[in-house]
């Protein structure tokens, strides 16, 4: 498998610049107003995307859940979204979305969406992951939560549809409150073992955690995004704001600067000193 993936023209992994996902998810509480602003403010800090989740309440959880309120509260129709997406696509930023049911899938390739997301909960979705992956367009999913075997069957899912993957290392924890916790080490063992390209999807307070990510490897990085952490709802608090996601890039960027690429010759840099080199 290959070790970049292409997204609407735009190559993703080892050696590209990094894919910066801005994760709206639910963050505009059911308002379209807000959820317009969250994509400008999300270009305006340089994200590479930003990122919604489609679903119809009652067939993503059941109604005596205790999160069906939020999410039915937070819930935006297929109209209200297909304007987003259109609007975002205006901007010139990437734009797609996590399906959690099949009307869901179909409605978003019914506007022609360049990816999918896939998230840690559905991994272990067979019959989610196999609507998505006979789409045949590239699939970003989260693994938290999940062992290799079951990484493994969902990874098999995929390549058997012929689509294009990428792994996210995940911790599915809201927050993630020690960096303990994190092993970012597992973003190198995906690589090495699936050969696809590989990210994190973070979910600590503050931006810290995301920048080392890069330096460990994550070709893609998703953070969820806010217009202000004071806001209700469940995901506000582990979310950046606006001036923190564009400093985060710009951390990122200069990161993915110094991490530069394998050298095995003098460098430029070098060229004053070289004079005292002692060869015998």
């Amino acid at each position: 498998m290959s070790a970049t993936i292409n997204i609407n023209g735009r190559t993703i992994g080892t050696g590209e610049d990094v894919f910066i996902i801005a994760e709206v998810g639910i963050n505009h509480n059911g308002d379209y107003g807000t959820a317009k602003q969250l994509i400008d403010e999300a270009y305006n800090a340089g994200a590479s995307a930003v990122k919604f989740q489609t679903y119809i309440t009652e067939k993503r959880v059941p109604k005596d859940s205790p999160i069906y309120g939020i999410l039915e509260q937070c819930e935006l129709d297929f109209e209200q979204q297909d304007k987003l997406f259109d609007y975002a696509r205006s901007k010139d930023i990437e734009v797609f979305s996590t399906p959690f049911d099949d009307e869901s899938v179909e409605f978003l390739e019914s506007i022609n969406i360049s990816c999918y997301k896939i998230a840690s909960f559905d991994l272990v979705n067979t019959n989610l992951l196999k609507k998505v992956a006979g789409q045949n367009k590239p699939i970003i999913m989260s693994r938290g939560m999940a062992n290799q075997t079951e990484i493994d069957k969902a990874v098999n899912i995929i390549r058997d549809s012929g689509s294009p993957f990428s792994l996210l290392h995940c911790v599915s924890a809201y927050p993630v409150k020690s960096h303990t916790d994190l092993n970012l080490s597992t973003i190198k063992a995906l690589a090495e073992v699936y050969h696809c390209p590989v990210g994190f999807s973070d979910h600590t307070l503050g931006t810290e955690a995301a920048i080392y990510a890069i330096a460990a490897g994550a070709s893609i990085l998703e953070k969820h995004f806010t217009l202000s952490r004071e806001s209700d709802g469940p995901d506000h608090t582990l979310s950046t704001e606006p001036s923190e996601l564009k400093d985060m890039i710009r951390q990122i960027k200069h990161v993915q600067e110094m991490m530069g690429k394998a050298v095995w010759e003098s460098l430029s840099a070098e060229k004053d000193i070289l004079q005292y080199r002692r060869m015998t």
